[in-house]
């Protein structure tokens, strides 16, 4: 693996911090998710790393397979676990058999949201470092970037997603949500309970009216009034937010966030310091709180009164061999991760897992042609990380992850609330989705 740090553009990086904080709020076998630290390997003794290739304790020596990802990586904002982890199950890999005898090598390029530096970044792939594939793309524009290039190129990239098109074009698939239909499950979660209101709260960035256009639509199909709010980050008079946000709510509705952890701490810890965590009926956030560090850090007064999205399986399911395997490769090869068990070393674990798979699938050389067709061709395949099977497919539009889970605090941890659930066909995109993938 190389992992390069770009330094241009960091102008352009500065003007779009704030742009950030919204568009984050997205957030061998697989695993599933967990939220515990780095240094966790609860199970990983439970299985062999062995296992993640087809050849245990033989060191491939053929042909490397080149492969690449491009990751956001600025003061404040990284997304770089997600390739970490891909690389670390991928040396996991090369160590037990490889593919066919051959490694992977995975390029990482990194990149601070300037537009010519994420194009330069895949022209450099391409042309400099000839990858035949490209895994673990996670940043705040890529897929709005690049998207156009992969097409023309016959790339079919395993992502995850964060701006628009990572959903909306036919050559991304993700294994997250995004920030959009991750919201989605947020409300509908709330909708379930039989709310009489929700109030929706997030950055005050460009992009924000995409995101809110699922849940408001949720909203207006179950005909429950919606009150949209934004926020300028990172928020500096918490107590205002809070007391905003609670007033608008009512006793009977909800608050959904849809921000980074520290920025949804701060506004929970201003609601618990004002007494109002039980003055609506409940609190709602998108993925990126699904995360034992939001838990432990509100404490029990938040135990089953917060509930929250989660695309990735909850940290509480710990006992399958998948999760015992994650977290035994995570120990061994994911020293670079610096997240730990959570849901970005999750995505990048299943998309490695994807990648492999389709991998293996490839007979002859290991060509863009080749390779990408397997990767399109990657049909309901179990990460064990997801709800359901993920597929690739000969789609105009992406979204293979659109059924998850909601979870809660319980004594410093995140726990399941309610298990697998569709994520509703009232926002359009979902909808769309489902009709050209024939699956609803």
């Amino acid at each position: 693996m190389r992992i390069r740090q770009n330094a241009r553009g960091a102008r352009a990086a500065a003007a779009l911090v704030a742009v950030i904080g919204t568009l984050v709020a997205a957030g061998c076998s697989s695993g599933s998710s967990g939220t515990t630290s780095a240094g966790s390997t609860s199970n990983a003794g439970a299985v062999s790393t062995s296992q993640c290739g087809t050849k245990p304790g033989v060191k491939a020596t053929g042909t490397p397979i080149p492969l690449g990802a491009i990751a956001t990586n600025q003061p404040g904002t990284s997304f770089t676990d997600i390739p970490n982890m891909a690389a670390a199950y991928f040396a996991c890999v090369n160590a037990n058999g490889g593919i066919n005898g051959h490694p992977i090598k995975l390029y990482i390029e990194t990149e601070q949201t300037n537009p010519a530096q994420i194009a330069a970044d895949a022209k450099q792939l391409v042309q400099t470092d000839h990858v035949v594939g490209i895994v673990g793309n996670t940043s705040i524009l890529e897929c709005t970037i690049n998207h156009s290039y992969w097409e023309k190129l016959g790339y079919f990239v395993v992502d995850s997603g964060i701006a628009p098109e990572c959903y909306s074009t036919p050559n991304s698939a993700a294994v997250n949500m995004g920030p959009r239909y991750s919201s989605d499950g947020a409300v509908q979660y709330a909708l379930s309970q039989h709310v009489s209101k929700v109030v929706f709260d997030q950055s005050n960035v460009p992009g924000t009216g995409y995101i809110a256009a699922g849940p408001a639509a949720l909203a207006a199909a179950a005909h429950t009034p919606i009150v949209q709010l934004t926020e300028n980050v990172p928020i500096s008079d918490a107590n205002s937010v809070a007391i905003k946000e609670v007033n608008d709510a009512g006793p009977n509705g909800a608050v959904i966030l849809n921000f980074t952890p520290p920025e949804a701490l701060v506004i929970l810890q201003a609601a618990q310091k004002l007494g109002l965590e039980d003055h609506v009926k409940l609190w709602g956030c998108s993925t990126p709180c699904n995360t034992d560090f939001l838990a432990k850090a509100l404490g029990p007064k938040w135990d089953h009164k917060l509930f929250v999205n989660a695309e990735l399986t909850p940290p509480d399911a710990t006992n399958t061999p998948k999760m015992a395997l994650y977290k035994a490769i995570l120990a061994q090869y994911g020293k670079s991760v610096s997240g730990g068990v959570g849901s970005f070393s999750q995505m990048g674990f299943a998309e490695a897992e994807i990648m492999v798979h389709a991998l293996e699938s490839v007979t002859g050389a290991y060509t863009v042609a080749s390779v990408n067709a397997a990767i399109k061709n990657v049909s309901n395949f179990d990460t064990g990380m997801l709800c359901q099977g993920w597929t690739y497919g000969n789609f105009p539009m992406h979204i293979p992850n659109n059924v998850d889970y909601t979870t809660t605090p319980n004594n410093g941890q995140m726990v399941t609330a309610q298990g697998c659930t569709p994520i509703s066909s009232a926002d359009p995109q979902i909808a769309a989705y489902r009709k050209v993938a024939g699956t609803g």
